[in-house]
């Protein structure tokens, strides 16, 4: 489930139509569709975005002693967690 609302994903769906429409970078045959495109893809990425966070929370939290959250060593390591996450999705 991702941390944001079905709502407000389509806000920013909107937001982002909107935006390539006004700024005249964009056509759409199908507003409509284009939309339900856009609320699809925002909801894929925030999904992955949530699993992969988990993924690197559980591996800070399997340390062997506590790293507290929102300290400089939590902080430095989940970067460095994410990152190595997102290239290995990239594979």
């Amino acid at each position: 489930m991702s941390r944001l609302s079905e709502n407000r994903i389509s806000h920013l769906a909107h937001l982002i139509i909107d935006g390539l429409w006004k700024g005249d970078l964009a056509d759409f045959p199908s507003e409509a569709r284009a939309l339900a495109e856009t609320k699809s893809i925002l909801a894929d990425f925030f999904n992955i975005e949530d699993r992969l966070d988990e993924v690197v929370r559980q591996k800070i939290q399997s340390f062997s002693r506590p790293i507290p959250p929102g300290s400089r060593e939590w902080d430095v390591l989940y970067r460095k967690y994410l990152e190595e996450e997102i290239k290995k999705q990239k594979k």
